[in-house]
């Protein structure tokens, strides 16, 4: 009696759970993009699913008062997306960084190498973040929009047309020769040269794993992001993608009064190869020229990440170790020592891959994550909802 005598509305069940993916999310009154915003809320926001229609979501808000409205469900993150998020967040935490990097407009960070995955923060322009990671995946095209069937109203006193019976039934179509396969030559593929056509590759697109000054990890195009390494040594490059660099220690330049760092760096020839780089490179500052000089250089070979420096005791020069494919196929840790202008290889041993980088998994099922073990009874409204959502997708 109490409850019937309340003056506020009671509110619809949740049939599911989703997380905002942006860092700011507008909720809309109705489905249209024109229509008016009824509220925001933020990353990581937990909101509960009322309803499913295609792409869009109505969603409600835990807040006080909750506030509801639409969004697109490309934009939210499932529960087990972020605990996917989570994991590769603790994973990558670990990961040694490839590089600082830039971004000079404003790029999306998305979940998984996808330009479809949701997009979970944005890094702002002018923004610094560390390379550690990389990938090669398929572009993949945005789906075409869902079309619209529209029926038209029948005029006034105009009645449906039917078709005229037919008189008599329409003839078969004689069957085929006997020999139909003898009359159809000569086909294309006995004819002399004939070449059958080769399929075009799918387009792939390079993939960088960052992590930002926070802690936040994710993906981003590989292609808007630019080393932060100096001019002076970047104007070398030509053309080439560079994919890690690090410094190997300081020599002082006494008559422009100020340290030069001396530079290890790796690029790429070519964009979507299976590996990080295909060429690493020693630049040392001349005290002479006032300028970078190459002092060691390796071109056609397949690395990997991560590159790494070691300090070496009683010098201040560095030495560096690569992971890179041998003639034999094989993996291998090469660990070259650097001292001044000169540059050796001093151990080598075979290489074993870590863990792979976690993945977080793609889809748009909002039902909340079900504790390990249980198990819970499915009423017959469930499976009529169940059954609705389904309908309401076709």
């Amino acid at each position: 009696m109490l409850a019937s005598c309340s003056s506020q509305p009671s509110q619809p069940p949740a049939t599911g759970v989703a997380y905002v993916g942006p860092a700011t999310l507008n909720l809309r009154k109705d489905l249209t993009m024109r229509s008016a915003v009824v509220g925001a809320v933020k990353h990581g926001d937990k909101l509960d699913v009322l309803e499913t229609r295609r792409r869009f979501v109505l969603v409600r808000t835990n807040t006080t008062p909750p506030l509801q409205g639409w969004t697109d469900a490309n934009v939210l993150l499932t529960p087990l997306q972020m605990e996917d998020l989570s994991r590769l967040a603790a994973f990558a935490a670990k990961l040694p960084s490839e590089g600082k990097a830039t971004v000079f407009d404003a790029l999306n960070m998305h979940a998984e190498p996808s330009r479809q995955s949701p997009s979970f923060f944005q890094i702002p322009e002018s923004g610094s973040v560390d390379v550690i990671g990389h990938k090669v995946a398929p572009r993949a095209a945005a789906p075409p929009p869902a079309p619209v069937h529209r029926a038209s109203a029948p005029r006034k006193n105009q009645k449906a047309s039917k078709p005229p019976p037919l008189a008599i039934d329409p003839p078969k179509p004689p069957p085929p020769p006997a020999n139909w396969e003898l009359l159809s030559r000569p086909r294309l593929a006995d004819l002399p040269g004939y070449e059958p056509p080769v399929s075009k590759p799918a387009p792939m697109d390079d993939w960088s794993l960052v992590r930002t000054n926070d802690g936040k990890v994710g993906w981003v195009l590989s292609r808007m992001l630019v080393m932060s390494i100096p001019d002076e040594v970047a104007q070398y490059a030509e053309g080439h993608r560079i994919t890690s660099y690090m410094t190997l220690g300081e020599v002082y330049d006494k008559e422009r009064n100020q340290g030069k760092p001396n530079w290890l760096w790796t690029t790429a020839s070519a964009n979507a190869l299976p590996y990080e780089f295909d060429s690493f490179r020693v630049f040392v500052w001349s005290i002479r020229r006032h300028r970078y000089e190459t002092a060691y250089i390796e071109r056609n070979v397949q690395g990997y990440y991560p590159v790494l420096t070691k300090a070496i005791p009683g010098a201040d020069d560095k030495a560096f170790s690569l992971v890179l494919r041998d003639k034999d196929g094989q993996l291998y840790q090469k660990t070259y020592a650097f001292n001044g202008y000169r540059v050796r290889m001093v151990s080598k041993i075979p290489y074993q891959p870590g863990p792979p980088i976690p993945e977080v998994h793609s889809g748009h099922n909002f039902d909340p994550v079900a504790p390990p073990g249980t198990e819970t009874k499915i009423s017959w409204t469930s499976r009529l909802r169940q059954f609705s959502k389904q309908w309401l997708r076709r």
